[in-house]
């Protein structure tokens, strides 16, 4: 196997599917809960093209994060706006991490041989799930962490937090970028330490070892 070539014929539909469900789960369940807006602009797709972010995809194809084109939701055409928000960001991660459990089956049920470029593929899949599972989750406005959290914060600790979230998107996306292009793992580095005990312990209950 030549490296990069099967690399990128595994990463590319791994990344696709992986970002593909996870928005869609987004919709789904915006639509379950009587919002029908990602229905209305086309989004709730199986076809990856509806939902690629141009530097988003270019940064999971070429780096170690990224991100989708967000579903557009109005939480106003939910009975509890807040809520409804909370649920609507946790079915991305979720579904990401129902994927990675399912992706586990193929070890446990002995359908992969090492070596393989099926085996590459899968084994990439289930890291790329779990990796967007947890970078999704982090509290970090706008990823489905800060929303999810927001359903919980009291009106004036709600305050606080957006008024610290201010800055904090533009100082994460110049991470990623100075990690991408200069090679520097300025937010691996951060992140390493939450990722790796979650992977593990995704491992050895998906996989089992």
């Amino acid at each position: 196997m030549d490296g990069l070539p099967i690399m990128l014929i595994v990463r590319v539909p791994a990344i696709l599917i992986a970002l593909t469900v996870h928005e869609l789960a987004h919709g789904m369940v915006a639509k379950m809960m009587g919002d029908r807006t990602a229905e209305l602009q086309g989004r709730l797709t199986l076809n990856p093209l509806a939902h690629l972010d141009i530097l988003g995809t270019m940064m999971l194809f070429f780096g170690p994060f990224g991100w989708a084109k967000p579903v557009p939701v109005n939480p106003m055409n939910f009975q509890n706006p807040r809520k409804g928000m909370a649920l609507v960001a946790a079915a991305g991660p979720l579904s990401n991490i129902t994927l990675a459990a399912l992706t586990g089956l193929f070890f446990r049920l002995g359908l992969v041989t090492p070596g393989t470029i099926f085996y590459l593929f899968i084994s990439l899949f289930f890291m790329i799930n779990i990796g967007l599972a947890v970078f999704n989750l982090l509290p970090v406005y706008p990823l489905d962490g800060s929303r999810i959290l927001m359903a919980f914060l009291p009106r004036y600790q709600l305050e606080k937090y957006m008024r610290a979230m201010a800055f904090v998107p533009q100082l994460f996306l110049m991470m990623i970028v100075v990690e991408w292009l200069f090679k520097t793992p300025v937010l691996s580095l951060l992140l390493m330490p939450i990722f790796n005990p979650i992977f593990k312990a995704a491992t050895f209950l998906f996989i089992g070892s």
